[in-house]
């Protein structure tokens, strides 16, 4: 294990951060709103930790491997630390008492995960709250990532990183060179970020609103300026420009880039991708059948919000355009599976990932056709290509790490004084990146009355399902820090 390229990289990023805390700044100035105190203070802090860090690491060139102990160490701390550096704005705000409140935020807000402990956002100051958007878009396409679209040396040798953090089962290079791989990813990202803002803005939405919009539905991260979320607009409008590019940020990259080279059946050859939007159409009719005349009296009325909050769930982003508690059972236990099946792989999106959603049921297929057929030789095929039997194992051992850790964080959850169904709806929104649960934390409460405890372990918990979990659990395994 390298330390000195461990700590120089977390440096190089933790001065990354520092920069970007200049446009929540620029954006006091904007409003004068005289909160920038907190900010030069963070940026202080942050930057001079991250020169110490490079500083004190010792020259040395990078060669062309980087292992997978580095890689998976790298990413994993440089998140935790980043999600901690990133909590100063909050901590240092009026907004927030308790440190461990603002990493709580921070954690969600990199993690795209969306669950908040603020009870009065729209109180807050127009900087934090847009430094609270601006993290959820850095967060969306990865910190690793960005840093290798934009500083060479992470580009050399560094599929380990790429890999250790893309969220993807399947992580594929686009380009040879990784960092090429990296800018075009960031460029589709900050395309469709751009195009969704000039809807937003159209339809008559503020351009700060937009923008802070925009930066969290990209990432599918769903934190708002308004206490309401999306439902404080009651616009059609708004909701259907949200919920399609909820969709797109739902759906691979690599099938947008290849979109935009002239390749429009890429997305119908695409095998997770029809699951996907296969999954939601589905999902969609049986929750409008099933709020229809329950809960509205208009089929259009009960498939527009039927629509919003499968997506909204399925693609991991959290908006809210109604409070589906108000929902009937039927309607409960399908959001409630949304919250675990996830976005395609590839995406900004959280969740198991459909793609292991389809491995898995075929390999449940293939042992169900063996005891037929006892020799019988039958391949899984994902995308006309044979699933190796390492990818195999890896993927129904990510799924039980999935299902045990929530499991596990839902007992500890509920030790802590709280009923079942928030545990339970808690749990799944952390560890799916999703943001609101059911119960106490539904999409109009918030995470605030938790006990800090709960807190920590739900900010694990987002760090998990961020990370794909195997990048955060294995560094508790004795066997990693051996030689």
């Amino acid at each position: 294990m390298r330390w000195n390229f461990v700590s120089r990289t977390i440096g190089i990023l933790l001065v990354l951060l520092g920069v970007s805390m200049i446009l929540p700044l620029v954006v006091d100035l904007y409003y004068h709103e005289l909160a920038y105190p907190s900010f030069l203070e963070s940026i202080g802090i942050t930057m001079t930790v991250g020169v110490l860090l490079i500083l004190f690491s010792k020259e040395q060139e990078f060669d062309d491997h980087i292992n997978k102990k580095e890689g998976m160490a790298t990413v994993a701390l440089a998140w935790s630390l980043v999600s901690l550096f990133g909590a100063l704005p909050f901590y240092l705000s009026p907004d927030f008492t308790l440190f461990s409140d603002a990493v709580f935020e921070s954690v969600s807000g990199f993690t795209t995960t969306g669950s908040s402990v603020m009870t009065n956002i729209e109180g807050a100051t127009k900087s934090l709250l847009f430094w609270r958007s601006l993290i959820q878009w850095m967060g969306g396409m990865g910190i690793i990532v960005l840093s290798m679209a934009i500083l060479p040396f992470l580009g050399v040798g560094g599929i380990q990183l790429y890999n250790a953090e893309v969220p993807s089962p399947l992580p594929d290079k686009l380009t040879p060179r990784l960092s090429d791989s990296a800018k075009i990813l960031w460029m589709v990202y900050v395309l469709f970020t751009i195009i969704e803002i000039v809807f937003l803005r159209a339809g008559g939405m503020s351009l700060y609103e937009s923008i802070c919009h925009s930066f969290t539905t990209m990432p599918t991260g769903g934190f708002s300026p308004k206490n309401a979320s999306i439902a404080n607009y009651n616009s059609t409008y708004f909701e259907y420009v949200i919920l399609g590019f909820m969709v797109l940020a739902g759906i691979n990259f690599s099938l947008h880039f290849q979109l935009l080279r002239g390749k429009p059946l890429a997305f119908w050859k695409d095998t997770e991708c029809k699951f996907f939007l296969g999954f939601i159409l589905v999902a969609t009719f049986l929750i409008t059948w099933d709020i229809y005349g329950s809960v509205y009296h208009s089929v259009n009325e009960a498939f527009r919000y039927a629509s919003f909050q499968v997506i909204s769930i399925i693609t991991t982003t959290g908006f809210a355009s109604a409070d589906y508690e108000k929902f009937s059972g039927l309607s409960h236990v399908l959001i409630f599976l949304c919250m675990f099946v996830g976005a395609s792989a590839g995406s900004t999106g959280g969740g198991i990932k459909c793609a292991r959603i389809i491995v898995c049921f075929k390999y449940c297929y293939r042992e169900l056709f063996k005891i037929l057929h006892p020799r019988s030789i039958r391949q899984i095929k994902f995308n006309n290509s044979i699933v190796s039997n390492e990818l195999l194992l890896s993927i129904m051992g990510f799924i039980a790490l999935y299902v045990g850790l929530f499991i596990i964080s839902s007992i500890l959850l509920a030790s802590m004084g709280l009923d079942m169904m928030t545990a339970f709806g808690a749990v799944a929104s952390c560890i799916g990146n999703i943001g609101p649960g059911f119960g106490t934390v539904g999409p109009t409460e918030n995470f605030s009355h938790l006990p800090v405890a709960g807190k920590w372990l739900l900010s694990w918990c987002m760090l998990l399902g961020r990370l794909e979990i195997y990048t955060v659990i294995i560094l508790f395994v004795p066997e990693f820090w051996k030689k």
